[in-house]
Protein backbone atom coordinates (compact mmCIF):
# COMPACT_ATOMS: atom_id res chain seq x y z
CA UNK A 1 0.00 0.00 0.00
CA UNK A 2 1.38 3.37 -1.27
CA UNK A 3 1.16 6.25 1.77
CA UNK A 4 -0.89 8.91 0.98
CA UNK A 5 0.16 12.89 0.51
CA UNK A 6 -0.85 14.67 3.50
CA UNK A 7 -1.04 18.20 3.60
CA UNK A 8 -0.14 20.38 6.76
CA UNK A 9 -3.77 20.26 8.75
CA UNK A 10 -4.01 17.15 7.59
CA UNK A 11 -0.44 16.02 9.04
CA UNK A 12 -1.63 18.31 12.27
CA UNK A 13 -4.23 16.19 13.11
CA UNK A 14 -2.79 12.98 12.67
CA UNK A 15 0.13 14.03 15.38
CA UNK A 16 -2.94 14.94 17.21
CA UNK A 17 -4.14 11.08 16.83
CA UNK A 18 -0.71 9.51 16.91
CA UNK A 19 -0.61 11.58 20.74
CA UNK A 20 -3.77 11.41 21.98
CA UNK A 21 -5.29 7.61 20.38
CA UNK A 22 -8.70 7.21 19.02
CA UNK A 23 -10.34 10.10 19.15
CA UNK A 24 -13.63 12.02 17.65
CA UNK A 25 -13.63 14.93 15.35
CA UNK A 26 -14.90 17.10 18.73
CA UNK A 27 -11.62 15.93 20.40
CA UNK A 28 -9.36 16.46 17.80
CA UNK A 29 -10.76 20.34 17.15
CA UNK A 30 -10.03 20.93 20.81
CA UNK A 31 -7.13 19.49 20.96
CA UNK A 32 -5.92 22.68 18.79
CA UNK A 33 -4.70 25.58 20.67
CA UNK A 34 -7.09 27.98 20.91
CA UNK A 35 -5.53 30.59 19.55
CA UNK A 36 -5.49 30.30 15.37
CA UNK A 37 -7.96 26.60 16.26
CA UNK A 38 -9.93 25.44 13.10
CA UNK A 39 -13.30 25.18 13.09
CA UNK A 40 -15.06 22.01 13.74
CA UNK A 41 -16.39 21.46 10.18
CA UNK A 42 -12.97 22.40 8.93
CA UNK A 43 -11.42 19.55 10.79
CA UNK A 44 -14.59 17.29 9.98
CA UNK A 45 -13.97 17.96 6.71
CA UNK A 46 -9.88 17.23 6.95
CA UNK A 47 -11.10 14.09 9.45
CA UNK A 48 -13.19 12.98 6.46
CA UNK A 49 -10.68 13.04 3.93
CA UNK A 50 -8.02 11.36 5.52
CA UNK A 51 -10.47 8.59 6.44
CA UNK A 52 -10.89 8.34 2.50
CA UNK A 53 -7.17 8.65 2.02
CA UNK A 54 -6.78 5.52 4.64
CA UNK A 55 -4.71 7.29 7.00
CA UNK A 56 -7.86 7.08 9.66
CA UNK A 57 -10.41 4.78 10.00
CA UNK A 58 -13.67 4.74 12.05
CA UNK A 59 -12.86 2.64 15.02
CA UNK A 60 -16.50 2.22 16.74
CA UNK A 61 -19.34 4.69 17.25
CA UNK A 62 -20.67 6.19 20.53
CA UNK A 63 -23.93 7.62 20.21
CA UNK A 64 -23.40 9.88 17.43
CA UNK A 65 -19.80 10.19 17.29
CA UNK A 66 -17.47 8.47 14.67
CA UNK A 67 -14.30 7.76 17.09
CA UNK A 68 -11.00 7.82 14.03
CA UNK A 69 -7.60 5.86 15.29
CA UNK A 70 -4.64 6.24 12.66
CA UNK A 71 -3.73 3.38 10.34
CA UNK A 72 -0.15 4.96 9.50
CA UNK A 73 2.52 5.36 11.67
CA UNK A 74 3.64 8.69 12.44
CA UNK A 75 7.10 7.43 11.37
CA UNK A 76 5.68 6.26 7.59
CA UNK A 77 4.17 9.52 7.06
CA UNK A 78 7.48 11.55 8.62
CA UNK A 79 9.33 9.25 5.94
CA UNK A 80 7.07 10.21 3.26
CA UNK A 81 7.48 13.89 3.84
CA UNK A 82 11.37 13.27 3.89
CA UNK A 83 11.17 11.28 0.20
CA UNK A 84 9.27 14.10 -1.15
CA UNK A 85 11.46 17.02 -0.09
CA UNK A 86 14.66 14.88 -1.65
CA UNK A 87 12.83 14.04 -4.64
CA UNK A 88 12.09 18.12 -4.94
CA UNK A 89 15.20 18.44 -4.61
CA UNK A 90 16.63 16.08 -7.15
CA UNK A 91 18.03 13.53 -4.58
CA UNK A 92 20.94 15.52 -3.24
CA UNK A 93 21.11 15.24 0.42
CA UNK A 94 24.33 17.19 0.37
CA UNK A 95 21.47 20.10 0.57
CA UNK A 96 19.84 18.96 3.45
CA UNK A 97 22.58 18.12 5.66
CA UNK A 98 24.42 21.10 4.83
CA UNK A 99 21.30 23.38 5.41
CA UNK A 100 20.82 21.57 8.65
CA UNK A 101 24.73 22.13 10.19
CA UNK A 102 24.15 25.69 9.33
CA UNK A 103 20.88 26.32 10.63
CA UNK A 104 21.89 24.53 14.02
CA UNK A 105 20.00 22.19 13.71
CA UNK A 106 22.15 19.11 13.42
CA UNK A 107 23.70 18.04 16.63
CA UNK A 108 26.41 15.54 17.28
CA UNK A 109 23.99 13.29 18.74
CA UNK A 110 22.44 13.04 15.46
CA UNK A 111 25.72 12.57 13.41
CA UNK A 112 26.17 9.48 15.78
CA UNK A 113 22.75 7.99 15.21
CA UNK A 114 23.46 8.39 11.07
CA UNK A 115 26.31 7.15 11.33
CA UNK A 116 25.27 3.89 13.22
CA UNK A 117 22.21 3.30 10.74
CA UNK A 118 25.10 3.57 8.27
CA UNK A 119 26.70 1.00 9.45
CA UNK A 120 23.93 -1.53 10.14
CA UNK A 121 22.41 -0.60 6.69
CA UNK A 122 26.34 -1.54 4.84
CA UNK A 123 26.40 -4.94 7.38
CA UNK A 124 23.05 -5.37 5.95
CA UNK A 125 24.19 -4.93 2.20
CA UNK A 126 26.83 -7.44 2.87
CA UNK A 127 25.04 -10.33 3.82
Amino acid sequence: MSLPKLGRLELQVMEILWSRGASSVREVQEAFPLKGRPAFTTVQTTVYRLEGKKALRCAKRIGKANIFETTISRESAESRLIDDLLQLLGGRTQRVMSHLVRAGKLSMDDIKEAQQELRKLSKEKKS
